[in-house]
Parts: C-alpha cells; sequence; structure tokens
C-alpha cells in the first residue's frame, strides 16, 4: 500500500525523547537526519509541516540550567529562552537542504475562537502555498490553564492536522508503535500493526516513555481519535531513525496504522 500516494500535505510530529540525548542536550545528528529526510518529501511535492518539541530541552542546555525545570515558571522561562534556539538549528539544517521554515507557536484557543482558527487556516496555507515549511509547538511560555494548553504536542499536532486539513499524520515517538502490553514491562508485547476501533483499544497504553518527554501512548491514541474522525489516518513510527519514513514513501509498512474513518476535503 503507498501510504504518500495521495498524500498531498502531512504533518509530522516529533517529540522530546526523539530530539535529545539521555542528557537532555539536543541530538543534532539526528535532528540534522530528521531534516534531511523532511526536505527530501518537500523536494518529492508533498507540503510538509513540521510540529516539534523540544524547546525546553533547548533552553536547559542553553544556560546550563543545573536541574530538570520542575515547576511552571522554570518550564515557561526555559521554553522562551529554548524556542528561539530551537528555530535557529532549524533553519540553519533546512537552510543547508534550500528551505524556508516559518514559526507558528499556538495556544489551544486558537481552535475555539473562529476568527483566530481562519487566521490559523490561512496563514498555513499560505506558507505552504509559498513552499516554505511551518515548524509549530504550544506556545508554552504563556499557556498555562485548560483553556490555552493542548496539553502536549501529540494533541496539537492533530489539531494542526485538522487545520492543515492533512492528508496523513506521522507521529514520530521513541517506541515502534502501539503494542497489546507495554513492551518495557513485558517482552513478549505485541505491535499492533493496524488500527481501526481506537475505542477498542486499551493495553499498551500508558504514560510519558521518558523523563525527557511530556506524552504516552494514551495522549497518542486521543491524538488519532481526533484526526481519524475528521477523515485524516495516522502512523505512530520510531524516530530514532527518520529515514524510516521513506519506507512509508516507497510504499511499504512500518509502525501503527491508524485508519481514517471517513474521507476529508
Amino acid at each position: 500500500m503507498g501510504y504518500f500516494r495521495d498524500s498531498h500535505r502531512i504533518v509530522v510530529k516529533v517529540g522530546t525523547s526523539t530530539l535529545t540525548h539521555a542528557t537532555g542536550h539536543l541530538n543534532l545528528r539526528r535532528i540534522e537526519r530528521l531534516v534531511k529526510v523532511l526536505s527530501d518529501l518537500q523536494n518529492s511535492g508533498i507540503r510538509v509541516v513540521l510540529v516539534s518539541s523540544g524547546a525546553v530541552s533547548a533552553g536547559v542546555a542553553k544556560i546550563g540550567f543545573g536541574h530538570i525545570p520542575s515547576t511552571p515558571e522554570e518550564k515557561q522561562a526555559m521554553a522562551a529562552i529554548g524556542q528561539s534556539e530551537l528555530m535557529k538549528i532549524y533553519d540553519r539544517f533546512f537552510s543547508d537542504y534550500g528551505h524556508t521554515v516559518a514559526q507558528i507557536l499556538m495556544t489551544k484557543d486558537v481552535m475555539t475562537n473562529p476568527v483566530r482558527r481562519n487566521a490559523a487556516e490561512n496563514t498555513f496555507h499560505r506558507l505552504m502555498e509559498m513552499r516554505c515549511i511551518p515548524i509549530v509547538n504550544e506556545n508554552d511560555s504563556v499557556s498555562t490553564d485548560e483553556l490555552t494548553k493542548f496539553g502536549g504536542n501529540d494533541i496539537l499536532s492533530a489539531h494542526v492536522a485538522r487545520i492543515c486539513r492533512a492528508d496523513l499524520l506521522l507521529n514520530l515517538s521513541d517506541v515502534d508503535g502501539l503494542y497489546d502490553s507495554d513492551p518495557r514491562n513485558n517482552p513478549d508485547a505485541r505491535l499492533i500493526e493496524r488500527v481501526e476501533d481506537i475505542d477498542s483499544i486499551t493495553a499498551g497504553a500508558g504514560g510519558a516513555g521518558s523523563d525527557r518527554g511530556t506524552g504516552g501512548m494514551v495522549a497518542k491514541l486521543q491524538a488519532a481519535k481526533l484526526v481519524t474522525e475528521e477523515g485524516i489516518p495516522m502512523f505512530i513510527l520510531n524516530g530514532h531513525d527518520p529515514e524510516i519514513l521513506y519506507t512509508l514513501l516507497d510504499g511499504g509498512h512500518v509502525g501503527t496504522y491508524f485508519t481514517a474513518k471517513k474521507n476529508h476535503a
């Protein structure tokens, strides 16, 4: 099956654990490999939107912060410092491959305010028309409550896919996909290759896979439900080797595939 065959717009979400070393510092080699693959997809005619975590880790590394941020104020301060650092790195790497990036920071109220949502839709549409690659993150420095916080970039990526009317959402994680039980505790856990009924899936879901990430399988299933109900399929893939995306591009199957419930325009 050629998952990219009819995909003109894709959203790729990458988590902190994929972008960083165990030390918490940014994994520049992996980021550059990811950028190379996404640039290749863009060159092939697919419009790419990247939802990227990593701002807090970039901020911690930038100023040599002595511990993992624990309070909301510390996290927001590190995000403010790290967001510009992260974009500088993305801008440099994408420029090396001939592409221009644009930063979009979002809060949840964009989705509930018709005027702001329309503005976001128009911005994404125009950027993709201009062949720019939007790089999206939650506006962590000002998001403080349930009205403004998405609750992580898994959920944010689902909303971005809906705003962009994407054809596919690719969720790059630190696991190979959804399992029938927690592979960290059960060596016999089985990878589920295809999911058609998300409501029936309960096993294998859990909290964040590492102390550097905020998401987890529960959030990824919530994201899958949001997009598949809008007619957008989703994959959960292991992002440790970004070239895994070529497998999909060439018609292969990797990770867990969540089928769309209906067609979308």
